[in-house]
C-alpha cells in the first residue's frame, strides 16, 4: 500500500504543473510586487462569497506546496498563513520569495488562479563621492577655481536604480544633469564660481517606485589676483596706531598675521587684518610686516611692509603784518608716516590754546602742508608767538613763528622825499663845476649835442690864420712905427667870444659867426688906417 499510495502524487504534481505552464502562457497571473522586510498578502482570484478547499502551491522547477485550507495540512513555514480563509499572508519577505506563486480552489468545480511576486529592495545607503580639493572642518567640500572635480554616487537596490543627479546654484532652481541606468559618475573639468552650489544625487527603484537623494554642497574657492596692501593711520579719538591690511578679490576671505621686523614677534591674527597698537609699541622707523594667507594658495603666501616714521617740520621763523592786513604763515611737514595731524596753537596762556577756523582765521591743508591766514591784523590781539604742531603715535613736533604787527609806512613820501634829495644834489654838483670849470662844461656840452668836431676845428684853424694874418700886418706897423703903441686885445677877445659862440651854435650860427668876424676884421683895418693918418 506504502508503494501504491505513493505512485499517484508525482502523477498530480506533473499534471498541476502542465496546466501551471498552459495558465502562464496565457499571461492570466496577477503580479504583486513586495519589498523586502515587509509583509505581503496574495489574493486567490477575484471571487467574493464562499469559498472552497484552497491550496497554494511555490512554482519552481517543480510545484511545492505551502498553505492549504485543510487545517490537517500544516504550512510549510510559520511565515505562511491564510487570509480569509483563501490568500497566502507572507511574513517579512526577502529575496528569495520572488516568483511565481498558484491557488487550486476546490468549489464544485477545480479553479486555479496564478500569482507572480516580485520582491524590490533599496535603495540603500547612497554613496556619493566627490573628487574635490578639500574638506573643510564642518564637512563641506571645496574645489579650486580652474580645477576638474569627479562626481560618482552608488547605491545598493534591487534592480539596480535610475541614478540622476541634479545641480542648484544659490537663490536659483534644480536642473538636471540627466540620468541613466548605467553609467552613475561625472566630471566637470572647469570648475568657476557659477558652479558654485548644491549637488545632489537621487536613486529610484523602478520597481517599487521608492527613492533616495544625497545632497552635498560644493564651494568654489579662488584666492586674491593682485599682491596684498597695508597701511598704518592714527585711530580716531586717541593715540593709538591702527594697522590695516586687505588682499581683495579672493573667496574666502584670508588670514592674516602681522608681525614685528626684524624678529617675527606676532603683533596680532585674525580674519579682518586690523591690529590696534598702543605708543609704547612703537619708535621711530620700526617695520610691521603683514603675512597673508589663502585655502587654496599660493602655499607661500603674500606679504606687504610698512614702516612708522615721525614728522619734521619746516616753517619761516618770522612773518611781518600791517595793520589792518592780512598775513599767511606756512607749516610743511615732511617724512610722517602715518600722516601726521597738523594743528596750529597760540601760547599766550597755558596751557597753549588750539586755534579753530573764524572770520579772522582761516585754515587750510593740502596733503601735508598746512596754513594758517589772520585777517585784519590786529597788534593787539596779533602780535606773538605762533605754533605748529604735529601729532603722530610716533611723537610730536613743533615749531614756533614770530609774527610783527606794524603800522603801516607811507611809502608815496618816502619816494617823493628820496627822488627831491637826488634832483637836489645833481643840481648841486652841475653849478659846482660849472663854476670851477666852465671849459669842462663847454666839452660836456659839445659831447651832448653830438657836434662835428671836425667842422669846429676847421673854423678855429680858420680864425687862427687870420689872427696871423693881422699879427705879421701889426709888427710891420710896429717896425715903421716903433713908438707907436700895440693894437688892442678887445677885438682878439671878441673873436675868441665870438668862436665860442660859433661853437655852441647851430650850422646857421655858424653862418653869421663867420661873417661877423668878417665884418669884425674889416672894422679893425679901418681903425688900423686911420690911426696911421693920425698925425704922431
Amino acid at each position: 500500500m506504502a508503494a501504491g499510495g505513493g505512485a499517484p502524487e508525482p502523477r498530480v504534481l506533473v499534471c498541476l504543473g502542465a496546466l501551471l505552464a498552459g495558465w502562464v502562457a496565457l499571461g492570466l497571473e496577477a503580479v504583486v510586487i513586495g519589498e523586502v522586510h515587509e509583509n505581503i498578502t496574495l489574493h486567490c482570484g477575484n471571487i467574493s462569497g464562499p469559498r472552497g478547499l484552497v491550496t497554494w502551491y511555490r512554482n519552481d522547477s517543480e510545484p511545492v506546496f505551502l498553505l492549504s485550507s485543510n487545517s490537517s495540512l500544516p504550512p510549510a513555514e510559520p511565515r505562511f498563513s491564510l487570509v480569509d480563509a483563501s490568500s497566502l499572508h507572507i511574513k517579512s519577505l526577502g529575496l528569495g520569495d520572488e516568483g511565481n506563486y498558484t491557488c487550486q480552489e476546490i468549489l464544485n468545480v477545480t479553479q486555479w488562479f496564478q500569482v507572480w511576486l516580485q520582491v524590490a529592495s533599496g535603495p540603500y545607503q547612497i554613496e556619493v563621492h566627490i573628487a574635490a580639493t578639500g574638506t573643510l572642518p564642518n564637512g563641506t567640500l571645496y574645489a579650486a577655481r580652474g580645477s576638474g572635480v569627479d562626481f560618482s554616487c552608488n547605491s545598493s537596490s534591487r534592480p539596480p536604480p535610475l541614478v540622476e543627479w541634479w545641480f542648484q546654484a544659490l537663490n536659483s532652481s534644480s536642473e538636471s544633469f540627466g540620468h541613466n541606468l548605467t553609467v552613475n559618475s561625472f566630471s566637470l573639468l572647469l570648475m568657476s564660481p557659477r558652479l558654485q552650489g548644491n549637488y545632489t544625487c537621487l536613486a529610484l527603484n523602478l520597481l517599487s517606485k521608492r527613492h533616495r537623494k544625497v545632497t552635498t554642497e560644493l564651494l568654489v574657492y579662488y584666492p586674491p589676483p593682485s599682491a596684498p596692501q597695508c597701511w598704518a593711520q592714527m585711530a580716531s579719538g586717541s593715540f593709538m596706531l591702527q594697522l590695516t591690511c586687505r588682499w581683495d578679490g579672493g573667496y574666502p576671505d584670508p588670514d592674516f598675521l602681522w608681525i614685528e621686523e626684524p624678529g617675527g614677534v606676532i603683533v596680532g591674527k585674525s580674519k579682518l587684518g586690523v591690529e590696534m597698537l598702543s605708543e609704547s609699541q612703537l619708535s621711530d622707523g620700526k617695520k610691521f610686516k603683514c603675512v597673508t594667507s589663502h585655502i587654496v594658495g599660493p602655499e607661500s603666501g603674500a606679504s606687504c611692509v610698512v614702516q612708522i616714521r615721525g614728522p619734521s617740520l619746516l616753517s619761516e621763523p618770522m612773518k611781518t603784518c600791517f595793520v589792518g592786513g592780512n598775513v599767511t604763515l606756512t607749516c610743511q611737514v615732511s617724512g610722517a608716516y602715518p600722516p601726521a595731524k597738523i594743528l596750529w596753537l597760540r601760547n599766550l596762556t597755558q596751557p597753549e590754546v588750539v586755534i579753530q577756523p573764524s572770520s579772522r582765521h582761516l585754515i587750510t591743508q593740502d596733503g601735508q602742508d598746512s596754513t594758517l591766514t589772520i585777517h585784519n591784523c590786529s597788534q593787539d590781539l596779533d602780535e606773538g608767538y605762533y605754533i605748529c604742531r604735529a601729532d603722530s603715535p610716533v611723537g610730536v613736533r613743533e615749531v614756533e613763528i614770530w609774527l610783527s604787527v606794524k603800522e603801516p609806512v607811507n611809502i608815496g613820501g618816502i619816494v617823493g622825499t628820496i627822488v627831491s634829495l637826488l634832483l637836489l644834489g645833481l643840481a648841486i654838483i652841475s653849478g659846482l663845476l660849472l663854476y670851477y670849470s666852465p671849459v669842462f662844461c663847454w666839452k660836456v656840452g659839445n659831447t651832448f649835442r653830438g657836434q662835428n668836431m671836425d667842422d669846429v676845428m676847421v673854423l678855429v684853424d680858420s680864425e687862427e690864420e687870420e689872427e696871423e694874418e693881422e699879427d705879421a700886418a701889426v709888427e710891420e706897423e710896429e717896425e715903421a712905427h716903433e713908438r707907436e703903441e700895440l693894437p688892442k686885445e678887445i677885438p682878439k677877445q671878441d673873436h675868441i667870444h665870438r668862436v665860442t659862440a660859433l661853437v655852441n651854435g647851430n650850422i646857421e650860427q655858424m653862418g653869421n659867426g663867420f661873417q661877423d668876424l668878417q665884418d669884425d676884421s674889416s672894422e679893425e683895418q679901418s681903425d688900423i688906417v686911420q690911426e696911421e693918418d693920425r698925425p704922431v
